[in-house]
């Protein structure tokens, strides 16, 4: 049976998968779920050996079944090559009591090189399939990591133009390097004087603007979304759960058939999603523990129910997660409302003119796979710091979130707590936890001391970038925005 796709704010806008991946977002502003989830037997006995590649097959050729079998393995055999430093794409290392699953080997030295590395392919693919001819404009938001590892998929890639804003000063100053350092034609860079919250409501707000798409189709372009919002972001992020427990079957570090538990540091909630995808489809999973920083809006929504960003924002060592309005929330909304596309509708509206939304006791009753907590700036200093000395392993702080969290709850049965970072990406921050003596006047300098102090490899990303001439210099208000985008793409 064919698998379509649904809005969560409209269920009688359906959608195959490549035209779902090409929209981005539903013209209603809501996401695109299955409108039946898709079933698949997952054989440990068999997944052991599989290769990352062949498990991502799997996975796309269950959920995305308008693509045939053999553009599928082009595009996976395309996106998981020599681009990853190690030949296991997504290794799993045990650290301690638990285990990290490495999601950092690709380009930009973070776990959104995973999806964005396909999602070029599948686009461009769902574009022929579609007999598409318009400019494929991707448009979107960044905390740090969606931006530079987008940019990095949809560089020079023909009839597609990306462009990017990002808050000037709510990433670290690497994270910033690898964007305003991007090479190719079709990237436009933009910093906004605002936070990622901001960006992202104004990024959606033009998806849904019906004059700006009009003024779009007359110039022969097309949105579409490059962040978890996607269909075509989000579930090639399924896959590396399944690999990370095949793995520990294959090294008899559980048994097949049980269960574990996944820590993920959790800010616009797409990683998690994706486990939850994954135990979904059968991965046996026991708990999903939700990792947040001091912007824990999403902590409390899990302990009470109510989703409130009405809250002081702040900007922390782990910038990717300094988040108030997780839009991937969503998709597990419409879930719990029995996929009431109206009710999920409601409650999405309360966040956007009240600032909050409160589930129904029934609801909250369905969130009994997730549990989550939060850690400080201390907590996090703390965990880089005591991991390191015990193990001689350096977490960035997105992952000493998830580590901290992890040891705090203390859930029963194995653990994988996912690395979704370099260090190398926040050296300041891990060096200033590591050593109380180290001291360095950049983030570059930063880099150094790093490595010399923990002997761990230096990703070849961050070599590339330190001398790179720096290419986009453009910021602009937050109510720019629009103006900006329509003045790049000469709709003006």
């Amino acid at each position: 049976m064919a698998i379509f796709y649904q809005s969560t704010r409209d269920k009688s806008n359906q959608k195959t998968a490549s035209q779902a991946i090409l929209q981005g977002l539903a013209e209603d502003g809501g996401l695109f779920v299955p409108v039946d989830f898709p079933k698949l037997a997952l054989d440990f006995e068999q997944l052991k050996n599989a290769t990352y590649q062949e498990i991502a097959e799997l996975v796309l050729q269950t959920f995305f079944d308008d693509f045939s079998k053999a553009e599928i393995h082009d595009m996976v055999k395309a996106a998981y090559g020599d681009n990853f430093d190690d030949p296991e794409i997504a290794p799993v290392k045990q650290v301690g009591q638990h285990y990290l699953l490495e999601l950092f080997h690709g380009e930009t030295i973070a776990f959104k090189d995973m999806a964005l590395s396909i999602l070029p392919y599948l686009m461009t693919q769902a574009a022929k399939k579609n007999g598409v001819t318009n400019e494929i404009v991707i448009l979107t938001a960044t905390s740090g990591d969606t931006g530079k590892a987008a940019m990095a998929g949809f560089a020079d890639v023909e009839q597609t133009k990306i462009i990017v804003f990002y808050p000037k000063n709510g990433v670290s100053p690497i994270q910033e390097r690898q964007m305003v350092t991007q090479q190719g034609d079709n990237v436009h860079v933009v910093a906004i004087d605002g936070n990622f919250d901001q960006a992202q409501t104004a990024v959606k707000a033009m998806f849904n603007e019906a004059d700006l798409r009009d003024k779009m189709a007359k110039n022969g372009k097309q949105f579409s979304s490059a962040n978890s919002m996607n269909i075509g972001r989000l579930i090639p992020q399924v896959a590396y759960y399944i690999y990370a427990y095949a793995q520990l079957v294959k090294k008899n570090q559980i048994e097949n058939g049980e269960s574990v538990n996944f820590s993920v540091p959790t800010g616009n909630f797409g990683n998690i999603l994706a486990a939850y995808y994954a135990k979904k489809l059968g991965l046996p999973i026991r708990k999903l523990i939700c990792a947040s920083n001091k912007n824990n809006v999403l902590t409390d929504f899990f302990k009470t129910g109510r989703y409130d960003k009405n809250r002081e924002f702040f900007v922390t060592s782990s910038p990717s997660m300094d988040i108030l309005v997780s839009s991937n929330l969503e998709r597990l909304i419409f879930e719990l409302t029995d996929e009431n596309d109206q009710t999920t509708g409601q409650l999405l509206t309360a966040l956007s003119t009240e600032g909050q939304y409160q589930l129904t006791e029934k609801m909250l009753e369905k969130l009994t796979d997730f549990i989550a907590d939060w850690a400080d700036e201390s907590e996090i200093s703390k965990e880089i710091q005591e991991t390191f000395s015990k193990n001689h392993y350096v977490l960035d702080p997105h992952t000493a979130v998830a580590s901290s969290v992890y040891h705090k709850l203390a859930p029963e049965g194995k653990t994988v707590v996912v690395s979704t970072a370099s260090p190398y990406k926040f050296p300041q921050v891990v060096l200033n936890a590591l050593s109380s003596t180290a001291v360095a006047s950049d983030d570059f300098a930063a880099v150094k001391a790093l490595e010399e102090l923990s002997e761990t490899p230096l990703p070849r990303a961050v070599k590339s970038i330190e001398k790179a001439e720096v290419l986009h210099q453009t910021t602009v208000e937050v109510s720019q925005m629009q103006s900006e985008v329509e003045r790049y793409l000469g709709l003006k």
